[in-house]
């Protein structure tokens, strides 16, 4: 075991700095490679690690490098605007950022039979898109309390106003990671307002439509029964 956390250790070590050294001065900083855990390129085979076991492990590596690593979690359905914003602000409060996307199951417990919109596989795949998440993780809909906190404990988990009560925030604080940062939610509206008003623009349609078609529709129907036709 110590010799794969080394080895481990080793190749975040090798993904994090790579080319030549940096030249002597007070901006410099390390060169970032353009592979693994700290590229530009999604990578999603690599970036998504579903056993909490290993993401402890990883996040060891991480901290035996200095990184400081941030966690926070969701739905992410139908991805717009307010994610893309609320992600890269959890980035800044570290060096690393650990996203977990809830399950479908969790999703339909939590919002309804009609959602998520999008499946869980392709919410994964959109995250790691985001610039500046380094891994990504599903939580399941009945995993125990705060088992991914737990596994990461991160230095910072970040999260919205409405996830945590000041309780929860100081439990939390005292025995599961570094600091608790609440962020107010950045989209102008939110993807439940949004399907909303796609189904009310339906609706809209719909009764439109019908109030177009149900005259003509119910004469058929009277004209049928004058004269006497099975229905059916």
């Amino acid at each position: 075991m110590k010799a794969q956390f080394a080895d481990m250790t080793s190749d975040i070590s090798e993904q994090q700095v790579a080319g030549p050294p940096a030249q002597p001065g007070p901006a410099s900083r390390p060169t970032v490679t353009t592979s693994g855990f700290f590229a530009d390129a999604s990578n999603f085979e690599l970036r998504f690690v579903p056993d909490y076991d290993r993401i402890s492990e990883i996040v060891a590596a991480l901290r035996v490098l200095g990184l400081r690593v941030v966690l926070t979690s969701g739905t992410f359905d139908i991805l717009h605007e307010g994610h893309s914003m609320y992600l890269e602000a959890a980035r800044q409060f570290g060096d690393f950022l650990i996203v977990g996307v809830d399950s479908d199951d969790k999703v339909r417990r939590r919002k309804g039979v009609w959602r998520p919109a999008v499946p869980e596989l392709e919410r994964l795949r959109m995250v790691t898109h985001q610039r500046g998440v380094g891994l990504v993780t599903l939580k399941p809909a009945d995993e125990q309390r705060w088992s991914l906190i737990k596994a990461v404990r991160p230095d910072v988990l970040v999260a919205t106003a409405d996830t945590y009560d000041p309780e929860q925030i100081a439990e939390l604080e005292a025995g599961y990671c570094g600091r608790v940062e609440v962020l107010e939610r950045m989209a102008t509206v939110s993807t439940s307002a949004r399907l909303r008003l796609l189904q009310l623009g339906l609706e809209k349609r719909m009764s439109q439509r019908l109030s177009e078609r149900l005259p003509d529709l119910l004469q058929d129907v009277f004209d049928e029964i004058d004269r006497g036709e099975p229905a059916g």
